[in-house]
């Protein structure tokens, strides 16, 4: 059995819904114009009362989702779509930093599903307007923001994680690669673990981690490939000079990281780093695998070194 509301106990129920979810309830016509809203549709900056003329649905979606959105509803008035929540950021109503706030990331997302209204009395059948409820997904957006970050950043140095390299890789390599990679480690991390401890290790590789990305050159790529070994990619530059550039990272780390000679501090250890590199090429295994041998031939040349596998030093 349908029971059939009045105009009345339609707002009345618009009420009810708006103070039991905190949803926005918004009722449009067969084209999509905004016949009503609850009030709380002011927290929008959106004043429904003063408007001349009424306003569209689209007119809530910032200008890049407003066809999405209008697409949807048509849709769903239609009967070619069935009922469902589409999510858009939300356009800034009478903001003078609004233009700002469409180009930033601090876009406020809602969404809002429609379920379609029909009139008796209308022969053809065809919904009269549509009832709609508004709702933010800020929150959600967030979560899912920060949860992507978790997946692909590396929790204690903040750095790219190896997912996310190998990800930079690929798509160079599907652009033709011949790019160079560069895979940084500190000397002696083992040993240093074991003499000093996980906290002391910690404070080592979250200080290379830092010093690594000082170091980087616009356009590069640095990452945490693993719990010992850092990546940085190379773009625009030849084997060449890509090696120059890990020798002078190499040299300098050493310079800063050298221990003050005093007799208060017996036990700081002498750091130094090595790098091996690699040209990205054929697969990315195959890349990481090489630029890691070079790796071990710096180490086993006696470290603060960079050695690349298969080529002598004029290379």
């Amino acid at each position: 059995m349908k029971i059939g509301l009045s105009d009345v106990e339609g707002r009345v129920l618009h009420g009810l819904i708006e103070e039991v979810s905190g949803d926005i309830v918004i009722r449009i016509d067969r084209r999509g114009f905004i016949i009503h809203a609850s009030g709380n549709i002011a927290e929008l900056g959106f004043d429904f009362s003063a408007a001349l003329l009424l306003p569209h649905i689209t007119d809530l979606a910032q200008p890049d989702h407003a066809a999405s959105l209008g697409e949807h509803v048509g849709a769903v008035l239609s009967g070619a779509a069935r009922p469902g929540w589409i999510e858009f950021p939300l356009a800034s109503f009478g903001s003078a930093d609004g233009a700002e706030a469409a180009s930033a990331q601090e876009r406020r997302w809602y969404a809002i599903s429609l379920r379609p209204m029909h009139d008796a009395a209308n022969p053809s059948g065809a919904p009269d307007g549509a009832l709609c409820l508004m709702r933010s997904v800020q929150r959600l957006r967030l979560l899912e923001g920060e949860l992507y970050n978790r997946t692909v950043t590396d929790p204690l140095t903040g750095l790219a994680n190896r997912q996310a390299f190998c990800a930079s890789l690929r798509r160079h390599l599907a652009g033709g690669g011949g790019q160079i990679v560069a895979i940084f480690a500190v000397d002696g991390m083992r040993a240093l673990l074991l003499r000093y401890g996980q906290r002391t290790a910690d404070e080592i590789l979250w200080g290379f981690a830092k010093f690594l990305e000082t170091m980087a050159l616009p356009g590069h790529e640095v990452a945490q490939l693993d719990g010992e070994r850092f990546g940085v990619l190379l773009p625009e530059m030849t084997l060449r000079i890509a090696r120059e550039w890990a020798e002078d990272a190499v040299q300098t780390f050493a310079g800063l990281a050298a221990p003050a000679q005093t007799a208060h501090r017996p036990r700081t250890p002498q750091l130094s780093a090595s790098a091996g590199l690699a040209r990205v090429e054929c697969t990315v295994d195959w890349t990481l695998r090489e630029a890691e041998l070079g790796l071990v031939l710096a180490r086993a040349g006696g470290g603060k070194q960079v050695a690349i596998a298969g080529h002598r030093r004029a290379a």
